[in-house]
Order: structure tokens, then sequence, then C-alpha cells
């Protein structure tokens, strides 16, 4: 792997990994095109540390402010929230590798993401805006706060953060839908979806770490320090700026204009491994 192609994958790895159009599809896509055929296993794992200390980073204050005060809701939601995609991960550990690997899936999977945030836009379009008179019986449902959350909402976005482990399903833009089927607040649902994907990367890093330990790290020696190195910091940096953009824009903005990009990019690839076969 050249630093060239590192940094590409880097910067990828950093932007897309909190917004809602799937990292790992990504990194899929790209090393197809960059026709990189060399074991990537370490170089996955270290830019998932990357975006790791990112979002440590940013989201301090939500995690100390969970850490002074352990036993709370919040807490015991992530908890619930992060069992459905450790039971995905045992149990399909195999077939997700599988996926990595073939790709064969991938422009399906980006048509799913597609349709999670279309679903989740419309139905949060038809929800009554917190504040005010409560809603008649027959009216619009209202949007609800953290402190309203409840644990059938943690975990039905753990079910999707289950599906995302899938590559080209996004994981922040599963988390966030659920987040939002459930009509909680917008700006809870991003901080929610990137809390969650604390422990989520923490335990793919062991599941990396225990895979690479078991086969003697393999291609460790064949990607370089360097181009480690520059995967790594590009990450880091840019996932830094990815996750305060993200948390604006969903605060702030439609979700729609992600819809139509991974639809559009997940019907070029379906084109591409059927029709044309550039890549795939």
């Amino acid at each position: 792997m050249s630093i060239w192609e590192a940094l590409v994958l880097g910067v990828v790895q950093g932007i897309t990994e909190f917004l809602p159009v799937s990292s790992s599809g990504h990194l899929v896509l790209l090393q197809k095109i960059f026709g990189i055929e060399e074991p990537t296993l370490v170089f996955d794992t270290a830019l998932h540390g990357g975006t790791l200390v990112a979002v440590l980073v940013v989201l301090r204050r939500d995690i100390w402010n969970i850490l002074r005060r352990i036993f709370q809701p919040l807490t015991l939601f992530l908890i619930i929230g992060t069992i459905p995609a450790v039971i995905a991960a045992l149990l399909f550990k195999n077939r997700i590798e599988e996926a990595f690997a073939s790709a064969s899936f991938l422009g399906f999977a980006f048509l799913i993401t597609s349709s999670l945030l279309i679903i989740s836009d419309r139905l949060y379009r038809g929800s009554k805006k917190p504040g005010g008179l409560p809603a008649r019986l027959d009216g619009p449902p209202k949007i609800r706060t953290q402190d309203e959350m409840k644990w059938t909402d943690a975990l039905l976005i753990g079910v999707l953060q289950a599906v995302a482990i899938i590559p080209g399903v996004s994981r922040s833009g599963a988390t966030i839908s659920g987040a939002l089927f459930r009509r909680l607040d917008r700006d809870f649902a991003a901080r929610f979806s990137f809390l969650l994907s604390i422990p989520a990367i923490l335990g793919a890093l062991v599941l990396q770490i225990k895979s690479l330990s078991g086969s003697g790290a393999a291609g460790a020696g064949t990607i370089g320090l360097l181009p480690l190195a520059v995967g790594v910091i590009s990450a880091c940096i840019v996932a830094f700026f990815s996750i305060r953009l993200t948390l604006k824009i969903v605060r702030e903005h439609s979700l729609l204009g992600f819809s139509l990009y991974t639809g559009i990019l997940g019907l070029l690839i379906i084109v591409d491994k059927f029709g044309t076969h550039f890549f795939f």
C-alpha cells in the first residue's frame, strides 16, 4: 500500500465513520478501485483506533457526565444498545468477514442505508415539536427528549446497529434513523449514536486484534509503518471535524441528501457488479 492510498483511505474513513454513508462500505469500495490485494486487517484496525480518539475528544463532556454518574438511565441505554451488535458479531463473525472480502452485497447494503434515511426523515417530519399543549389522540406524535427515552428505544437502535455490521449499511445512519423512528430529539439522536459508537469501535478493535494475534499479524509487514501512520493520523484529524459537522447537519438539516448519495452509489455498484464489471 502506498502512502497516497493510505492517506486517501484514512481521510475517507475519518469522513464516513460518522456521516451516515457507511465507512466500511467506502473502504471496501476504494480497496476494490485501488486494486489493493494485500491483507488490510492491521490497517483497518488502526484506522478505527484513529476515529475512536476523535470521538473521545469531541464528546469528552458527555463521556465525563456519564463517568461521574455511572448509574443513570443513559448508561443502561448504551448497554442495551450495544448488546445486539455484540451478539451479531459473535454469531456471524465468519459471514461478516466474508462480506468484507467479497463485497457481494455492497450495492444492496448502500440501498438499505438510503431507505433507512428516507423513512426516518419522513416519520420525523410528521412529528409534533416538543413544548406547547399535548397533542390530541389523533394528532401527530410528539418529539421526545433524552429524559423521555425508553429501553425499547435503545433496543431498536441497537438492533439497527447490529444490522450495520454489514459493509455498506451505515452505522451512524442506522442508529440515527432508529432514534428518529422513535421520534427522539435530533440533537440527542446524533449524540447517542456517537456515544454508542465508542463500545462498538472498542469491540471491533478487540475482535480484530484477537484475529491478528491468531494469524501472526498477517499484513503488518506488507503495509509499512509510514503508510500506517499516515492513515491513522489523517483518519483521526478528519474524524474530529466530521463528528462536529454531522452533529450540526443532523440538528439543523434533513438527511435526504445522504439518502440520495447512498442510493445512487448503491445503484452504480449493482450496475457494475452485474453489468459493466469495471471494479467488481
